[in-house]
């Protein structure tokens, strides 16, 4: 074997191990979105507490990480990605041994603003760590892994937490269970913290390079439209989820009379769907210059499925299934789009960009789940798979924009 083939087959084995690592920090973020809700049932036997105050522990949970999100990205372009990682894991202790100790409200929202604090930092620090550690031809790929991850934490929370519950019996041994998990999480990457080194001699000196050539203000950022429209594009596409997330579940019980046993699929099987879709969108990143064209055409394919379950045209199981499939859409889109915004993000700000466009995650969360609450208290359910279509057409648009201004940037570059 060559020297040139043992150097590469060394950098495809770091690639491999620091996606591995940031894989498992970012599924354990969308973990501790869902640390409280799978619960519920228990708070309000144990606490007497009422959805609606049930409801503002998500919100306080949301509200705490948009905020923290946005502002999360400069202290990782200053300090560096790995420090902070490390406090994201650390509050997600101290956010279950909170909710561990909680003797009512004010306990559960102390577990819900550490949670927020805890799962602020981490789409900043992730990418800013792929993007600097990974080789250019496996990024696809890495922000493939990074979106399923996240799907995985999502489908675990909730066997884990019901799962320790019934075997010890008691909610609260359940999340002294979740912070070992996280305690487990910041150790493996301390022991392996070379991986996830985020300061390169490399990109130190260009940083530095551009710094001392523009001299361009911090905030100099927020004045590009493409920022902005990823920002939107995220909202949107995140109050798509939110809705299917939330409510397609008695929605579709509502419109076609399916039970409860059949329609509780339905999430699951769209998330699974949106995994399979992130693997195949891993692979088209790069072979695509244009990738708004791949967004819009797999949000387009997510958008006109869910409108057909909104008909009501379909048989019962047939309108389930159509429904589930329709995550395919949304994963295949999930690695282009983060693609797109590294390619819209300026030199040296990538904290500060991924930090303010993923807090539209948050703020989507946070807005969506009582307007389609409403809806479905009005009597519409079938708007939330309408409402889904027309936000994930929203969301193309928003992208179409951003793909634009970034093919326009690189045409004048060259």
């Amino acid at each position: 074997m060559t020297p040139t083939a043992i150097t590469s087959a060394g950098d495809a084995r770091r690639d491999v191990a620091t996606i591995s690592l940031i894989g498992l920090a970012h599924g354990s973020s969308h973990f501790f979105h869902l640390l409280l809700p799978p619960m519920f049932p228990a708070f309000i036997r144990d606490f007497g507490l009422s959805y609606s105050e049930l409801g503002l522990l998500v919100t306080v949970f949301f509200v705490v990480s948009g905020i923290g999100q946005a502002l999360a990205g400069f202290v990782v372009d200053r300090i560096g990605a790995r420090p902070v990682l490390y406090g994201a894991m650390a509050c997600f202790v101290a956010g279950s041994l909170a909710a561990a100790a909680a003797q009512g409200f004010a306990g559960l929202a102390l577990a819900a603003v550490l949670a927020g604090l805890g799962n602020a930092p981490l789409h900043p620090a992730d990418f800013t760590i792929l993007n600097r550690r990974v080789s250019p031809q496996r990024l696809g790929h890495a922000f493939s892994v990074h979106g399923i991850s996240g799907n995985l934490g999502w489908a675990l929370a909730p066997v884990f937490l019901i799962g320790l519950t019934t075997a010890f019996g008691s909610w609260r041994a359940a999340y002294l269970g979740c912070a070992v998990l996280a305690a487990a999480v910041l150790a493996l990457l301390v022991l392996r913290r070379d991986l996830i080194d985020d300061h390169h001699q490399a990109h130190v000196a260009a940083t530095r390079s551009a710094a001392a050539g523009g001299g361009e203000h911090p905030m100099a950022f927020l004045k590009l439209p493409s920022v902005w429209l990823c920002f939107s594009f995220f909202f949107w596409t995140t109050v798509a989820l939110a809705a299917i997330q939330s409510f397609a579940s008695p929605a579709l019980g509502r419109m076609y009379g399916l039970p409860l046993e059949a329609t509780a699929f339905v999430v699951t099987g769209y998330m699974l769907a949106s995994a399979a879709g992130m693997i195949v969108g891993g692979f088209l990143v790069d072979r695509t210059e244009r990738l708004e064209r791949i967004i819009a055409a797999a949000m387009a394919l997510a958008a006109a499925m869910l409108l057909l379950v909104a008909s009501g045209w379909l048989p019962g199981m047939v309108a389930l299934a159509v429904a589930s499939l329709a995550g395919f859409g949304t994963g295949l889109a999930g690695p282009s789009r983060d693609m797109l915004i590294k390619r819209a993000a300026p030199p040296g700000a990538t904290g500060r960009v991924y930090g303010t466009v993923y807090s539209g995650l948050d703020t989507g969360n946070a807005m969506a789940a009582p307007v389609f609450g409403a809806l479905m208290d009005a009597g519409l359910p079938q708007t939330v798979f309408g409402g889904s279509a027309v936000a994930m057409a929203l969301g193309v648009l928003s992208a179409s924009f951003v793909g634009l201004a970034v093919h326009r940037r690189r045409l004048a570059l060259a």
